[in-house]
Order: structure tokens, then C-alpha cells, then sequence
């Protein structure tokens, strides 16, 4: 290979643009990234390595040094890690495999330019280095080829970079930074040792520097030819809890997850028994920019003994926790565990159900607290995570229970953190059932005419605009004995709750009603299946109802919005024979436009669209014109 020279990716060069002129807050943060992506390259031989001793080549010990040059004014990392062959140094560090950039740029908007952390969150932290050096060079060889193999690659973070062969004797990467004249306080050893400690105690593999020792001579310190581990070198979650503080827990979720917030709770356990392993959970404060991305991998970092295996094990967390973060890690997996064994193994079903099981306890210790500043944490968790996790009513039926005590609902009572047994508590005397109602927004919800004789009543309703709401209703039917009951499905019948006076009432105004009802059935029938009079209404003069059992209308709109066809069903038009507009009926003549325009009304309450909002116009304008 002669030297070469070859233009980045876009994305590449938008990201190099952003790091260079943008990201000038928390500029150590770049020292994080390299030292990362470092351990990283360590982890991958290691794993290789399982299979191909011979990688490992003459040197076993697997280690990061960190040193520095005040006269060039050079910083360097380097690892004796897997390396990279020079296809692999121009794909790795000319184009960015996984998608992310355009978020990337959206979040580096208005107060969040300055923000350097946010760039290992899209896995482009090899650019960070750009934060403080004009050029970069990397000098690297992959474990396995001979010397002669070996790649240099430099750029001064514009538009192109360079290729050109290298003899290299060892294997592994060096990164090299030519930092700025300004950025000169990383060429200091006191400097670096604090970054290191800071962002890295945790790596369970060394990182050296030189010994800095007095010279009296030149009255300074020198660096001597002695190496020293600068961080702890050893895995947090392999120490014993009572040695690890609080701080270092939450510096370690920092690391991992990119976050900059600490951790809302976490949890550190040593599971014995049919299967052995360590687990270190984390709940985060906020929602992650890709909590919805279906293409985005859920799950922990899987450790076997301390050998990194993969990130992103989904097998070992259900879909509906995939906001935790953390590590497990198995003495049991073969070391050579693949995502398709990961889905067969028993060991891995039993870590699987045992760190479900710890996350949920961990929730519910929160939510169930006596303490009013656990509570408001549940709360905060549910209005970022809340929607994720009513997704595991469906997946989870070993824990339906304990999940349905989790939810937290608005109703008619509350705006918001309204639990199930809170509604079963405050339940009137002699009802039966938990009455819910589902809608686009929760406005929508709180203004639906299907609630009247409820509010009138004092009888409580819970208020469901999540997405995910109806789906979690086909598989969660009743809680504590008590049905779910919507209350725009079928006849509104309250039971215990509606005096027989009422019911004679009722069914007087249905039988006096019945010429019109009929009437109005010929005129809608292309559009309702039926017309009835109803008690639930007080305030409005219809409203539209589905039968018992049959999906309803927002269900039905959901599907449409998704490019899925929903079941065709006409709606039920209930009416209140007590409106002044109802009563108009009867006697005027313009019949077939009211009719048609009270049915209009009730689909425009219920948040749905006209079919032919240009004919509703026309019938409107006629009547006011009349």
C-alpha cells in the first residue's frame, strides 16, 4: 500500500465541523472517549482470543499507557489491544457505521452546543480527540498480521485524511494528538492522573503512566522510565459493595451510559445458587434519545468472569426494561457465548428472570415508599418511562401483577400518578368496576362527553392517552378482583350505582323518544349501526359508543395511523333526549341535516375526522342562513 489519500464520510465531516467549532465545554471529556475506545480494543482481543491464543503474540499482559511530549507537544494512548488492518483504520475512522448522526446534530441545538458529553452517546467519541488537537495520528496494527502490516492514519479534522503503510513491531494502537498552543494543561501528568481517576478507575485492565519524580537539579519535576497504574484497575462490580461509594456508583453509570446525570437508583447483588452472577443495575433519570428506535439494541453489558462478551445483551433484560443499564456478570456462560446461545440458555432465562425480578423490586421500593421524596422519584420515572413499561402487561405475565401495581394513571380526580389500588380505595360504595377511557390527548380525554354522568356522580375515570394504553388493556382485564370497564363501550350501566328512580327515568324518555329514534336510524343508517337514547350524557346531545367487545374508535385510528387496516365497524349514536337540540327534532323540518350534523358533532367529541368536512360545512352554513 502506497500512502493514499481519501475524503471523509459526509456525516463524518458534519461531526468533525460541530467538534471543532461547538464542543468547547468539558473539553477532558475527550481523554475519556480514547481511553474508552482503548479498554474496548483490549476486550475485543481478549475475546478473540478465546478461539486464537496466538493473537495475544509475545505479549499476554493486556494494558493502555498514556504519555505525553511538552516538546512536541504530544499526547499519546496506546493499547496493546486487537488493532486495526488498513481496511479497517479507513472504515472504522472514516465513516460512521451506525446510524445516530442526524440526532446527534438535533441535540446539539441551542444551550446544548457547548455540550462535549453527548458525543459518546452516538459512538463517534474517536473525534472528541479534535476538541483539543489540530491533527491526530493513529499508528496501528492488527493482533494476528506481521509487522509490515501495520497503518498510519492522520488528519487535521478538515475533509480528508491519509493512509500509508507502517512497520510496526507491536500490535495493538497508538492515538496520537497534536494539541493546540491553548490545550497545553494536558501535558501534564497531574492533569491526566485526575481525568484518568475521574472517568476510568473503573477499567479492569491498568492504565500507566511515567513515575514523575523531583529533579533538583533543574528544580522541576521529570518523568523517570518507571511505569505506574494510574486508576484502580479493577472491575466495581467485583469489589465489595462496602468498599465502593456512592460517588464511584454513580461515576461508573456516567461511564456506561453517557449520561450526565446521576442514576434515579441502582442495585448491586451477588446471585448464588442454580446459576452464579453479579449484577450492577441502573435506572436512569431520563429518557435516552432512542428509547423508541426499533433498530436500537436494549439491554446490559455481558461480562463471563470478567471477560467482556458483547454489549447490548438484550437476551438478559426484557424489552420493556431496556432503559436499564449496567453489567452482569456470569460465571457459568461459556466464554464463547453467541446472541443465538444466549436465547437457549438456561442460565441466561434464570439471570434474565433474577434481574427482571430486581429491577421491578428496586421500582416498587420507590413507589411504594413512605417517604414523600421516593414517591416524587416514582413519579419522575413514570413520566419518562411510564409508557416502556406498560409494554410489559403483554410480554411479562410471570410478573402482570406486580407490573399492574406499578402503573400510574391521570383521571378525572387527578392530573397525574394515580395508582390502581389508589382508584380501588377511593371506589364509591357499591361499585363494581374500574372505569377508564382512552383517547389521542389528554385533554381530549378530560373533555369527552362519555364522562358527564361520572363527574356528575363524583364517580372516578381514568384518563388513558398513551399510545401503548390499548394494547395494554387486551391483556390487562381487572385488578383486585375489579374489572376494567371503558366507558364509551356498550350500554352505561352503573349498577349499584344508579337509583331506581333514575332507570324508570330512563326508560320513560327511551319509549317516549322512539318515533324520533327511528327516524334517525333511516337517515344514518350508512352511518351508524344504531341509535338509542342514553343517561350517560348530561351536558352535550351525543356522543358515540363501540359495543361490548368490539375495538374501539381510537384503537381503530391507531391502526390507520400505523398503515393497518382496522376491522370496519359502525358506531353506536347515543342521545340525550333532555338537549334542547335533540328535542328540536321532533318538530323541525330541516330534520335530516340535524340529524347528520349531531352525528358530525359526536365524531368531532370523540377525536375523530369527517369524512366530508366540505358537506358538514354546507349543512352548518344553511342553518345559520335560515
Amino acid at each position: 500500500m502506497s500512502k493514499q489519500t481519501h475524503s471523509f464520510q459526509a456525516e463524518v465531516k458534519q461531526i468533525l465541523h460541530l467538534v471543532t467549532h461547538s464542543l468547547y465545554s468539558n473539553k477532558e471529556i475527550f481523554l475519556r472517549e480514547l481511553v474508552s475506545n482503548a479498554s474496548d480494543a483490549c476486550d475485543k482481543l481478549r475475546f478473540e482470543a478465546l478461539d486464537n491464543a496466538g493473537l495475544y503474540e509475545d505479549a499476554p499482559q493486556l494494558e493502555i499507557r498514556v504519555l505525553f511530549d511538552k516538546e512536541a507537544r504530544t499526547l499519546t494512548i496506546r493499547d496493546n489491544g486487537i488493532g486495526m488492518s488498513a481496511e479497517e483504520a479507513a472504515s472504522h475512522l472514516g465513516t460512521i457505521a451506525r446510524s445516530g448522526t442526524r440526532e446527534f446534530m438535533a441535540k446539539l441545538e441551542g444551550e446544548q452546543r457547548k455540550d462535549a458529553n453527548l458525543i459518546g452517546q452516538f459512538g463517534v467519541g474517536f473525534y472528541s480527540g479534535f476538541i483539543v488537537a489540530d491533527r491526530m495520528t493513529v499508528e496501528t496494527r492488527r493482533a494476528g498480521l506481521p509487522a509490515e502490516a501495520g497503518v498510519r492514519w492522520s488528519s487535521e479534522g478538515t475533509g480528508e485524511y491519509e493512509l500509508e503503510p507502517l512497520t510496526k513491531a507491536g500490535r495493538g494502537t497508538d492515538v496520537i494528538l497534536h494539541l493546540r498552543e491553548e490545550e497545553a494543561e494536558f501535558l501534564s501528568t497531574w492533569k491526566l492522573k485526575s481525568i484518568i481517576s475521574k472517568y476510568s478507575d473503573h477499567l479492569s485492565l491498568p492504565v500507566l503512566m511515567r513515575r514523575e519524580t523531583w529533579d533538583a537539579e533543574k528544580s522541576e519535576q521529570v518523568l523517570t522510565e518507571e511505569w505506574e497504574t494510574v486508576n484502580k484497575a479493577a472491575a466495581i462490580w467485583a469489589r465489595s459493595k462496602s468498599d465502593i461509594t456512592d460517588a464511584e456508583y454513580q461515576d461508573f453509570y456516567k461511564q456506561i451510559s453517557y449520561d450526565q446525570e446521576a442514576p434515579l437508583a441502582y442495585t448491586h447483588n451477588r446471585v448464588e445458587g442454580r446459576s452464579e452472577y453479579t449484577q450492577l443495575l441502573y435506572i436512569p433519570k431520563k429518557a435516552p434519545y432512542d428509547l423508541w428506535n426499533r433498530d436500537k439494541r436494549g439491554g446490559v453489558k455481558l461480562y463471563v468472569k470478567r471477560v467482556f462478551i458483547m454489549d447490548d445483551a438484550e437476551a438478559l433484560m426484557p424489552t420493556y426494561l431496556r432503559f436499564v443499564k449496567g453489567v452482569i456478570d456470569s460465571a457459568d456462560l461459556p466464554l464463547n457465548v453467541s446472541r443465538e446461545l444466549l436465547q437457549e440458555s438456561r442460565d441466561v432465562k434464570a439471570i434474565r428472570e433474577g434481574s427482571t425480578k430486581r429491577v421491578l423490586s428496586m421500582l416498587e421500593g420507590l413507589a411504594h415508599s413512605d417517604d414523600a421524596a421516593d414517591k416524587d422519584k416514582y413519579l419522575a420515572f413514570w413520566r419518562e418511562f411510564g409508557a416502556v413499561l406498560k409494554e410489559g402487561l403483554g410480554e411479562d405475565h410471570a410478573n402482570q401483577e406486580r407490573l399492574a401495581k406499578l402503573l400510574r394513571f391521570a383521571s378525572t380526580h387527578a392530573d397525574e400518578g394515580v395508582g390502581l389500588a389508589d382508584y380501588v380505595g377511593r371506589m364509591k360504595e357499591g361499585q363494581e368496576a374500574i372505569y377508564y377511557i382512552t383517547a389521542d390527548t389528554l385533554a381530549a380525554a378530560k373533555s369527552s362527553p362519555q364522562l358527564e354522568v361520572f363527574r356528575k356522580k363524583g364517580i372516578e375515570v381514568l384518563l388513558l392517552s398513551d399510545r401503548v394504553d390499548e394494547w395494554m388493556l387486551s391483556h390487562l382485564y381487572e385488578f383486585d378482583g375489579h374489572s376494567l370497564q371503558s366507558v364509551a363501550k356498550g350500554s352505561v350501566d352503573l349498577g349499584k350505582l344508579q337509583d331506581e328512580e333514575e332507570k324508570q327515568k330512563a326508560e320513560a324518555a327511551a319509549e317516549a323518544f322512539k318515533p324520533v329514534l327511528e327516524r334517525l336510524k333511516t337517515v344514518l343508517q350508512a352511518r351508524a349501526k344504531d341509535v338509542r337514547v342514553t343517561s350517560r350524557l348530561v351536558d352535550s346531545p351525543a356522543c358515540l359508543v363501540v359495543e361490548d367487545g368490539a375495538m374501539s374508535a381510537h384503537l381503530a385510528r391507531l391502526l390507520k395511523q400505523a398503515g393497518q387496516a382496522a376491522p370496519a365497524a359502525q358506531p353506536i349514536l347515543e342521545v340525550n333526549p333532555e338537549h334542547a337540540l335533540v328535542k328540536r327534532l321532533e318538530s323541525d323540518p330541516r330534520f335530516e341535516d340535524l340529524a347528520q350534523i349531531l352525528f358530525d358533532q359526536a365524531v368531532l367529541a370523540d377525536g375523530g375526522q369527517l369524512e366530508n368536512p366540505a358537506e358538514h360545512v354546507q349543512r352548518v352554513t344553511r342553518l345559520l342562513c335560515a
